[in-house]
């Protein structure tokens, strides 16, 4: 199995550049409120990125130690993808609801991508 920490480095780059692509639709189309909702959601989704690989790294090694493991943290991920459509519905009118929902999906989609990209390479 990869290593955690390549795989989420090749994850990092691609949410990245997908964060790019959205900073440059919100600056020169006039879509601003669906990128911006994009943006927020990708933020959040790339912060729950990192909190699920954080957790797999320390799953993985209270396992390897033979101690008792917790969860892998699927209530802070839910936490923080509430916390961004609190933001979007606090702002409605600069963010679309469903770009943010959509964003909020780009990480394990990106984790998709990165996966059958892998099992094609093999």
């Amino acid at each position: 199995m990869p290593d955690f920490r390549q795989m989420y480095k090749k994850q990092q780059r691609m949410v990245f550049f997908l964060l790019s692509a959205y900073v440059l639709g919100w600056g020169f189309t006039s879509y601003k409120s669906i990128f911006l909702g994009l943006i927020l959601g990708t933020c959040f989704s790339f912060l729950n990125l990192w909190l699920l690989v954080r957790k797999t790294e320390s799953f993985d090694k209270a396992v390897s130690e033979g101690k008792k493991v917790r969860s892998l943290g699927s209530l802070s991920r839910m936490a923080t993808a509430g916390i961004a459509v609190i933001i979007a519905l606090r702002y409605p009118g600069d963010f679309n609801i469903p770009a943010l929902v959509l964003g909020l999906m780009t990480s394990y989609i990106v984790i998709m991508i990165d996966y059958f990209l892998q099992s094609l390479h093999k």
